[in-house]
Parts: structure tokens; sequence; C-alpha cells
């Protein structure tokens, strides 16, 4: 019985015919052995299409590539020049601040470790209770330390042996810096003052810095005046000298000529800049026609200078011109004397009160006197003017002897 296929078109069709000529047996010896070459039935699992197809729509081999080398520096490219930063104004300006804060401690280390120190104030019995305000007891010294024979007689310092030997003070102020808006107060005691020194009795008032130096006078003002001293600052003839030098001098306006017949110095009237000679001798003066109540025209001539030196040292003139703020700074720790218990601040905030002397924001003002001698004291008015300071209030016009 013969099978037949039906197709999709449903017509009959026989199965395809063998081809001729090849047995079973040609088949199996075409099969390949294992491992000897390709299966003919490897055609099966190939895509439709021929090889020729193949071969034109594969893709391309990826072109060969060299191995990578070692770049030269010629293939590096040209690098950019680092960039500058550029200085603002503010950084410029921060700059300079920072300076000048490193120059101004810099200076402040140096006048503290530079300053000579001296235990002037000390507690004892009975010694008058701090009260309002701060009190500087400011001492000029007859001191020629440091001064050769050419400089005491450039100076015309005159000879210790004949103003009576030891250490004496041509110079004693009372600094009264208040803690409200009263003026402060730089107060004059004559040199000549009676007063009642502690273990000497009474005697003039500088005595008690030859017999006992800063401590026994700091002790001997506060039992005078009831004030409490705070701080002290001391000055010698030779250090005032040089620190006015190294400023370029000082100037004043002299009234009339002043020639002193004891030291000789005479400086002539008008507007001038003194030296330090000249300051000295103006300071120092009592022997002139220009000074005819001897020590009350003197302390009066101290303040008026003290003024004049402060605003000058103060000024910008000075502190920007180094030909003058470097010799000033030099001089100043040779020439200056401290209580062991102070420090720069509190010289600097002296300093500043007391630059309104010239311009009238200080009161200037002697203890009041009974006479011409300076030697005895008003006991009612001094009292007025101390209890004035003790308090801070204004001192009273009718207390007030210029």
């Amino acid at each position: 019985m013969v099978m037949t296929y039906r197709g999709d078109d449903g017509g009959r069709r026989m199965p395809p015919p063998r081809p001729a000529g090849r047995s079973r047996d040609q088949r199996a010896q075409m099969m390949p052995l294992p491992g000897r070459g390709q299966s003919p039935y490897d055609e099966r699992t190939r895509p439709m299409g021929t090889r020729e197809d193949e071969r034109q729509y594969a893709p391309p081999p990826p072109p060969r590539q060299d191995p990578p080398r070692r770049p030269a520096d010629d293939d590096y490219p040209p690098s950019r020049p680092p960039r500058r930063r550029r200085w603002g104004i503010g950084r410029i300006l921060l700059t300079l601040l920072l300076v000048f804060v490193v120059f101004l401690a810099g200076i402040w280390v140096y006048l503290e470790f530079s300053i000579k120190r001296v235990d002037a104030l000390a507690d004892y019995s009975g010694r008058p209770v701090a009260a309002s305000g701060t009190n500087w007891l400011i001492v000029g010294s007859d001191s020629r330390e440091g001064l050769t024979a050419a400089d005491e007689e450039r100076l015309a310092t005159g000879d210790v042996a004949a103003a009576g030997g030891g250490q004496r003070t041509d110079t004693i102020m009372v600094a009264h810096l208040p803690d409200n808006s009263t003026k402060p107060t730089l107060l004059s005691l004559p040199r000549d003052s009676q007063v009642s020194i502690p273990g000497h009795g009474k005697n003039k008032i500088n005595a008690a810095f030859s017999l006992g130096g800063p401590k026994l006078l700091a002790q001997t003002v506060e039992g005078a005046t009831g004030l409490h001293i705070d701080h002290y600052a001391e000055i010698g003839f030779g250090g005032f000298a040089k620190i006015v030098d190294a400023i370029g001098g000082v100037d004043m306006c002299i009234d009339k000529d002043m020639n002193d017949t004891v030291t000789g110095i005479s400086i002539k009237a008008g507007c001038q800049s003194l030296d330090g000679r000249s300051a000295l001798g103006f300071v120092r003066m009592r022997h002139s026609d220009a000074t005819p109540r001897s020590d009350l025209d003197r302390v009066a001539n101290q303040r008026k200078f003290i003024g004049a030196l402060v605003s000058q040292i103060a000024s910008p003139g000075t502190l920007l011109n180094p030909f003058d703020f470097f010799p000033l700074l030099s001089s100043a720790p040779d020439a200056l004397t401290m209580d062991s218990g102070d420090h720069v601040h509190n010289l600097v905030g002296l300093a500043i009160a007391l630059r309104g002397i010239s311009s009238g924001g200080v009161v200037t003002t002697t203890v009041p006197v009974t006479s011409a001698s300076a030697e005895n004291w008003d006991k009612t008015k001094s009292k007025q003017l101390f209890d004035a300071l003790k308090n801070d209030t204004e001192v009273p016009a009718g207390v007030i002897a210029n």
C-alpha cells in the first residue's frame, strides 16, 4: 500500500524520491569519526544562507592596535602658569593692621620689661583707704644717676653737697584721675611745705625722699593729704633732659625773660622750642625776676611744661616720626621709674588724662597755702580740696590756686 501526503492545497503528493545510487552503507561511511572532521549534520544548525553570504555580511575584524608606549615629555601639552592671587584693598589693610598690632605688642613688651621698678607703695597701719578715682604720685628727683661731669655742667644741675647732700625732689605732684565725668586734677605740693614725716617729726616734704626714698615719701604724702596713692612715677634730671631732646624739644611760649641767678640758665621771652637743658632750667627756675613767688611760680611752670610735653609726645607728629619716636622709645626706660605693681597700661592711662592740661581739660592747682613761702597749708581750703578728690566731685573754684 502506498502512503500519500496531503499538502495544504489538498492535492496528493508523493514522497520525495531517494537519490539513486546511495545506500545505507555509503551513508554510514560518510559519518566522520569523533574528533576527525566536521559532520554533515552540522549544516543543520547553521542559519539559512550560504557561506558566501556569511563572509559578505560578517562584521569586519577589529583594527590592530599597537601596544601603548610611554609618552615623552614633549608629548604633554604645555601647562598653564600658576595663577597669581590678586591682593585686594581689604587684604592689604588687614595685613597692615596685623603688622601694626604686632609692632605695638613688641613695644609694649619692651617697655614692660625695661622700665625700672621700685617698691614705693606698701601697706601700713593707718593707711588711707582707697576712695573714688585713681591717684598717681609723680616725682621729679634731683638724681644725677647716669650723668657724667660734663653732663652735669651742661645741664647746670648744681653741686650735690651744696644742695644739702642726699637725694631730694624738685617736683612733687598728685594726679587724680576720676571714675566719672569730672575733670582730672593735677595738684602740686610745694617742696618746702612743712608736714609730718613718719618717724622723723615735722620737716619739709621733700626731705622725706632724702630720708627714706620713694616709700617714705609716698607714706608722707598719704598722711598729709588723706589720699590713697595707687601709682608711682619718678623721673630724674638726666632722664628728663633726654626725653625732651629725644623728641626734638618742646614748644613753649615764655611770657618774659627768665635769668636764673643760681644756675645761670637764661631763656628769652617768646614762643620757642626748649631743648633738654633749657627745659630742665625752666621747670627748676625760682631765682629769677620772672618767678617772684619762688616755689609757687616754679610749680605753676612745672604743670605748664608737663602739659606741653605730654601733648607733644602723644601727637601724630611724634608717634609717626621715626626720628622722634625711636629715640623717645630708647630713652624712656632709663628715664622713668615706676612702682613694682605698675604696668605700661597704667602709664598710658595717665598720659591720656594729662593731655588736656594745655586745652583746659585738666584742673591744675597748688595746695592752698597761707603765705608766699608755701611752708604752711591753709587747713580749711586744703580739706575742701582733698575731700573733692576723694569723692570724685568738682574741685571748688575758691580753692584753686594757680
